[in-house]
């Protein structure tokens, strides 16, 4: 048989995705299951956001689009992207059926084989991953609290040539606040930044700070952000990015050799998002900080668990190092709660847990209630 392409062999995976299909194979069983694996808002989508998207269905908007996405969406993108400082043109706007094409077209556009690319960890598995695919070599900088920058000084070598961060991160919901450091480690050694903003939305005390808005830093950017997380709009897969000038064109053209495009109806309820009211997704942040107390008391108090209380995003990640390995399988397996191994994160996050509070407070204490039985048991 002939045989597969090396390149292939490089990508990995979502541990979420795989811990999904254990619990629903459970469930099939016959077992109750609490999912706190998933990082997906469990509201439902802005009433108005759908109407858009159905009106847009009902005007015949299903046909093939500008590559780079609609003209509307790009400008509506551009206005909120002022709000948080960034000036950037209708041109660098890439619209993609999600966040992680944007990833990927822009570490295709930038990453030669052999160059190094410094990463989160724990941080979003996909990043070490697509870069790998595109011949690079991830670096690990520790992100327990952030992005480690005094680490990141260390790990820059000759081959660097990007830095990712994700702010506030996925899984540790931590945020990066010394982004002018941050921006003078890239400028000095002359290196690509892509700052993923995905959960930028959803924080908890001042709206994290954007790179891309401090000086010399547009030209070097990769901003991805996206829909799925501030307005619940993760199947409905729409996200975009917005990249340097020199890089735009190149990333168009990425999409028409993939995708050809992002589906018009999609993007129209995405302006209805940008542009309609945003009450909706105020409450559903309102709410996830809610969550957010009541988990981290909840498994703050159980012996063996530390838990630091993130600034964003909508998960815990709770220190259980001081307790066996395995806690994940054995919560799913003998308390039907699934959560994440930290492992599949990074190496530092072996001996962590990923809660996901993107569910009811009541799921969450019973979560919570499920892990001190086990830890009880141990």
């Amino acid at each position: 048989m002939p045989q597969l392409a090396a390149r292939i062999q490089a990508l990995g995976t979502e541990t979420a995705l795989d811990v999904l299909l254990k619990a629903r194979a459970l469930e099939a069983r016959g077992r109750r299951v609490l999912h706190l694996e998933v990082g997906e808002p469990d509201f439902p989508t802005p009433p108005h956001i759908v109407e858009a998207g159905v009106r847009a269905l009902r005007e015949g908007r299903t046909r093939y689009g500008p590559p780079a996405g609609l003209p509307e969406l790009r400008e509506a993108i551009c206005e909120e992207l002022s709000g948080r400082g960034v000036r950037a043109g209708i041109d660098q706007v890439l619209v993609c059926a999600g966040a992680k094409p944007a990833i990927l077209y822009g570490l295709l556009a930038t990453i030669e084989p052999g160059d190094e690319v410094l990463v989160p960890d724990p941080g979003f598995p996909i990043y070490p991953s697509v870069v790998r695919f595109c011949g690079g070599v991830p670096v690990s900088v520790p992100a327990l609290d952030g992005f480690d920058l005094d680490a990141a000084e260390r790990a820059v070598t000759p081959r660097t040539r990007m830095i990712i961060f994700n702010s506030p991160g996925n899984p540790t919901g931590a945020v990066v606040h010394d982004l002018p450091r941050l921006a003078a480690l890239a400028q000095r050694h002359d290196l690509w930044v892509m700052a993923d903003d995905i959960y930028r939305r959803i924080h908890y005390s001042k709206e994290p700070p954007c790179i891309a808005a401090l000086p010399g830093m547009a030209e070097r950017t990769l901003l991805v952000d996206g829909f799925s997380k501030a307005y619940a709009m993760t199947g409905w897969r729409l996200g975009y990015g917005v990249y340097p000038a020199p890089i735009a064109p190149h990333a168009v053209r990425l999409m028409i050799n993939s995708n050809t495009c992002t589906a018009a109806f999609v993007q129209l309820a995405g302006l209805a998002a940008l542009r309609g009211p945003q009450d909706a997704a105020l409450a559903m942040v309102a709410e996830f900080r809610k969550r957010r107390d009541r988990i981290v008391e909840r498994l703050a108090a159980i012996p063996g668990v530390a838990c630091k209380v993130p600034e964003g995003a909508f998960y815990a990640f709770p220190d259980v190092r001081a307790l066996p390995a395995g806690l994940a399988d054995r919560l799913l397996e003998e308390e039907g709660v699934a959560v994440l191994d930290g492992s599949g994160f990074g190496d530092n996050g072996r001996g962590h847990l990923r809660f996901s509070f993107a569910s009811s407070l009541e799921t969450l204490e019973e979560a919570a209630a499920a892990l001190r039985r086990l830890v009880g048991r141990l």
